[in-house]
């Protein structure tokens, strides 16, 4: 019996307009979700949804739904290089708003202020005043708070109600009870005095009229909202700080000419020059000249990078020193940037699990606050209260009650970190790492690459007598590992390249095969070619050299060809200088490491000896590696997995996180969740500490929003709480959700900090 495969699954994000709060989020959610086989991440800071579907249901499909929900959709523009910058430009504009948007918020100030003063003055409430402020009210009522209508309304013809809802119902009810009380409660007559309390009073009957209500609702929300776009658009300044590295022009050196070109129109393998004081333009490989190069923008790094032929650099560096030419190797999307910003865009659009639960709650709350607001109103009227206190208390449970501080109290937690993070050379995949990374207690270390430099040579070759002889092992050996990623494989070739006398060029491979974790093997001039481990049947002089290469914390190959072994080759490596503060950094935020690898038990140990890791796991296989971490899982342990290589990619998908050294291979980085940028391990503890700082700051907020909620809604049902100060509040609950966020923005990890709880 067969089945039959699972139907891939597409991902498409959807930019959209006209969400206001966390209700909005829930509902295009929900709509999303009404489609077969469709789910959708919502991201109310953003305006984005990322919307995993079927390939039968289209991405017009998509936004034709969101818009069924009331709201505006479009796929985002393709993300060309050359708009790079121009996409970045316009952001830097968004925190001053639309014209229209700054000039509804002055003349509604304009019109509202005299309203609100003579209204809370007595003193200075002239004959006939309060005509005066009904005619100022007018346009305040209906032109300011229109957009709140228009939505409103939108959403009534979609049978749902959101915070614009109660926005414009509380505008209309406090606008409309002044008219009805000036017109026929005798609130018109000439020399009417209104005294102004804090608290609601029906003293005056219909003679009280709530005008600075009418006014201070849509003041106060579109002040808070105007506001908290510019610090919403200031938690994304790190991500647009990344987009604005990317180059417009470039100059590129054809036949001994030099021309400049749209960025867009280079190609891989064109050679383009570097000026001092100039970024380079795109991923590449040092062709000619030699200097020192500045990442600090993207991988953190605080120190120049030497570089000269051979060496790669990133688009985006610069060049602090002498000219050079430079190889582009990838451009456009496939550059170290281009993938830096698009992880952490991914990251952005994730929701860590106490958001889902706010999510959830907003999805009812503005239902459940016109149902409440309903119940109040008849409640004080049943029980003989005064029309105006019963009014005055459904308008403030109206106007008080706020889910948008429950919608931003994740996303701008989130964009701030993972922002900081990518400036820190950490790229977070999204909010479920930094859970994960909050609650580590086992962190499980490669040693090569990972605690090691990586960048290894060979500190000898030692043959068998009446051999080969050493540099055709050699010769032979860097043949085969010319298709390896394995840092081994690399200084093997290096070497070769750099000691083989005449440097004539290796030979060509056929029927190569790299084995995870034992070693590669291949067909070189009609002999097979194998580069492995060392066993335990060695001809005399190779069995000998063992120890000694062992005893240096060297790692030794193997070198077979037609079976019979030849030479082996010792490779060394040295310890990161910042793993010895990594490993001890991790210690003290209650993290215990533990060595894994591939290597021998001889430079296993060495290494672990002297970074004081206590648990050594040696000659380990990708599927012992995996199997470990499944064994320490099922002990409780909340373990991660630090890795770079082909070798690391299963027990970093198996881990609760997955770490990946920036310089490690494609495999490692697609599997983790946590990207190293700069190939640090320090900047490991650096990503510990962000996240529970970024987690606390999350559970503070969600506690202010709910709490919040809790304490203001009550106060407005029993009439303890003035509508225009109601509307004041709610806005101000958003503006301390979004400034709390901002913080971490200017976090700055601190080495000697110690593990707290």
């Amino acid at each position: 019996m067969t089945t039959d495969p699972a139907p891939p699954v597409l991902t498409t994000d959807l930019t959209v307009g006209g969400m206001t709060c966390a209700a909005c989020v829930r509902r295009v959610e929900k709509k999303l979700a009404k489609l077969e086989g469709v789910s959708a991440t919502v991201n109310l800071t953003t305006g984005r949804a990322r919307v995993s579907h079927p390939p039968h249901v289209s991405p017009e499909e998509l936004v034709a739904s969101v818009e069924q929900a009331g709201y505006t959709a479009a796929l985002p523009e393709p993300a060309e290089p050359s708009r790079s910058r121009g996409r970045a430009d316009e952001a830097e504009e968004k925190p001053e708003g639309t014209r229209q948007e700054r000039e509804r918020l002055l003349i509604t100030a304009l019109l509202s202020v005299p309203v609100l003063v003579l209204s809370m003055v007595p003193a200075w409430q002239f004959r006939n005043w309060q005509w005066l402020c009904l005619v100022l009210a007018a346009p305040v009522a209906v032109w300011s708070a229109w957009p709140f209508h228009v939505r409103a309304a939108r959403g009534l013809r979609h049978s749902t109600a959101t915070m614009d809802t109660l926005v414009s119902l509380g505008v209309a009810a406090s606008f409309s009870w002044s008219a009805y009380a000036l017109f026929l409660g005798g609130a018109g007559e000439p020399g009417m005095r209104m005294p102004f309390s804090l608290l609601p009073s029906a003293s005056d009957g219909m003679a009280h009229v709530y005008l600075e209500a009418a006014v201070g609702v849509p003041l106060f929300v579109l002040t808070g909202r105007y506001l908290e776009a510019r610090a919403r658009h200031g938690t994304g300044a790190a991500l647009r700080s990344l987009a604005n590295l990317a180059a417009k022009e470039v100059a590129v050196r054809e036949g001994g000419r030099e021309r400049r070109i749209p960025i867009e129109e280079l190609t891989v393998g064109q050679v383009f020059v570097v000026r001092p004081g100039e970024r380079v333009a795109t991923d590449g490989q040092v062709t000619e000249g030699s200097s020192a190069v500045d990442l600090s923008l993207i991988t953190g790094e605080s120190e120049p990078v030497e570089v000269g032929p051979g060496s790669a650099v990133a688009g985006g560096a610069v060049n602090s020193g002498g000219l050079l030419l430079v190889r582009a190797t990838a451009v456009g999307a496939d550059t170290q940037l281009a993938r830096i910003t698009r992880l952490v865009t991914e990251a952005q659009a994730g929701k860590a699990k106490a958001q889902r639960l706010a999510d959830s709650v907003a999805g009812v709350f503005v239902p459940v606050v016109l149902t409440l607001a309903v119940t109040v109103l008849g409640f004080w009227l049943g029980a003989g209260a005064d029309p105006q206190a019963a009014i005055t208390a459904c308008v403030a449970v109206l106007v008080v009650a706020c889910p948008c501080a429950l919608g931003l109290a994740t996303p701008t937690a989130l964009m701030a970190a993972t922002g900081r993070g990518a400036q820190l050379g950490v790229l977070v995949k999204g909010p479920q790492a930094l859970e994960a990374l909050q609650h580590l207690d086992t962190v499980v270390l490669d040693k090569t690459g990972t605690l090691t430099s990586g960048h290894m040579t060979v500190a000898r070759v030692t043959a068998v007598p009446g051999g080969l002889g050493g540099e055709e092992a050699l010769r032979l050996a860097a043949a085969v590992e010319r298709g390896s990623e394995h840092p081994l494989g690399r200084a093997i070739v290096a070497y070769a390249a750099r000691n083989l006398p005449g440097k004539d060029p290796l030979p060509e491979v056929g029927d190569f095969t790299a084995t995870a974790g034992r070693g590669v093997h291949g067909r070189v001039e009609g002999r097979l070619v194998e580069v492995v481990a060392p066993d335990d049947e060695l001809p005399a002089a190779l069995a000998d050299a063992l120890p000694a290469a062992e005893a240096a914390a060297h790692t030794s190959v193997l070198v077979r060809v037609d079976g019979v072994p030849q030479a082996l080759i010792e490779v060394g490596d040295v310890v990161r200088p910042g793993s010895y503060r990594a490993v001890d950094r991790l210690r003290r935020l209650g993290i215990e490491p533990v060595l894994a690898t591939g290597d021998r038990e001889a430079p296993a140990r060495a290494v672990a000896a002297s970074l004081r890791i206590e648990e050594v796991h040696a000659r380990r296989t990708p599927e012992d590696k995996a199997d470990l971490v499944r064994r320490l899982r099922e002990e409780g342990r909340r373990v991660a997995v630090v890795g770079d290589g082909v070798n690391d990619a299963a027990a970093l998908a198996g881990a609760d996180l997955g770490i990946a050294m920036g310089s490690g291979t494609d495999a490692a980085i697609g599997a983790a969740d946590v990207t190293l940028v700069r190939g640090d391990i320090e900047a490991l503890g650096d990503a510990v500490l962000l996240a529970r700082r970024t987690l606390g700051t999350i559970r503070a907020n969600l506690v202010w929003a709910f709490g919040y909620n809790a304490v203001t809604v009550p106060l407005a049902m029993v009439g303890l709480l003035n509508p225009m100060l109601a509307a004041a509040a709610m806005s101000v609950s958003s503006l301390l959700v979004v400034g709390n966020s901002l913080r971490l923005r200017a976090w700055r990890p601190s080495p000697d900090r110690r593990r707290t709880r």
